[in-house]
């Protein structure tokens, strides 16, 4: 109170204008510049009100920062867990022709699989072309039709090979990085846990996260390319045997006729001895 008093004292003192009236001490009373002081005063208060209202404000806003900025303890061993790693393929050699499969399974080289597939594979001979010719049209259409079949299992078979192979021959870098990921949000480490750092943690999670959907989505291309091939198979075989029955059918009235007039023949013909 004192303190106000007095300032309130002093800014009276300096807005000495014209006197109106003067007592002792050679103070002079001007009501204006009494009312002025008043009301700067007054606008004084309002300042310091808003001067607190806005250091209570700064105060809550850092101690939120504060609280925001602060790191689990220990978080390692709270969240740090153990996965499976990544085998590759392991098979015996007693003829030698497996050996060069499962490099190629193992790596994702393209030359290394189809030699390795053809080597394990029974190889598929080609008919001759006099063989060929002498076919009705029917067999030819289901003997190239039986043929195509198996080359399209051969090609899907050899590209689910190289699929899988890239897959594991990058597991291991894929490996290294997911586990670098893994350190840098466990770590308690100021510089790693800035708002950009954990924004560039973000990105890369969710990177990782689209290649191995996208190695995913290899992998179901090619299940779903044997499995149209399984289907081609299956109506090939259920359409020969409908075609047979068709064809059996139309012969089997051709030679009923036939022998009903060989035979209504011969019973005309035929005299006793």
């Amino acid at each position: 109170m004192k303190r106000k008093v007095l300032a309130l004292l002093l800014i009276i003192g300096l807005c000495v204008g014209t006197a109106s009236a003067q007592f002792g001490f050679g103070i002079v009373y001007d009501p204006t510049n009494y009312a002025n002081a008043l009301l700067r005063y007054a606008e004084l208060q309002q300042q310091l009100v808003q001067l607190k209202n806005s250091y209570t404000q700064l105060i809550t806003q850092y101690n939120l920062a504060l609280q925001m900025s602060r790191n689990l303890q220990n978080m390692p061993a709270r969240y740090q867990a153990q996965f499976s790693q990544w085998r590759n393929t392991l098979a015996g050699n007693t003829y030698q022709n497996t050996g060069t499969w499962v490099t190629g399974i193992n790596s994702g080289l393209f030359p290394t699989v189809t030699t390795g597939y053809q080597q394990a594979t029974t190889q598929l001979l080609q008919y001759s072309p006099d063989y060929i010719s002498r076919m009705t049209d029917d067999e030819q259409a289901r003997v190239k039709s039986q043929y195509a079949t198996v080359e399209l299992a051969d090609g899907a078979n050899t590209t689910a090979m190289a699929a899988i192979g890239s897959i594991r021959g990058n597991a291991q870098n894929v490996q290294s990085q997911i586990a670098n990921l893994e350190q840098d949000s466990l770590s308690a480490d100021p510089n790693l846990n800035t708002e950009v750092s954990v924004l560039n943690k973000i990105n890369a999670a969710g990177v990782l996260t689209l290649r191995t959907l996208q190695d995913s989505n290899k992998l179901l291309a090619s299940l779903l390319e044997q499995q149209t091939i399984i289907a081609k198979q299956q109506r090939e075989a259920t359409t020969n045997a409908i075609n047979t029955d068709i064809s059996r059918r139309a012969n089997l009235a051709g030679n009923m006729a036939q022998v009903n007039g060989t035979l209504t023949e011969s019973l005309q013909n035929f005299r006793m001895p």
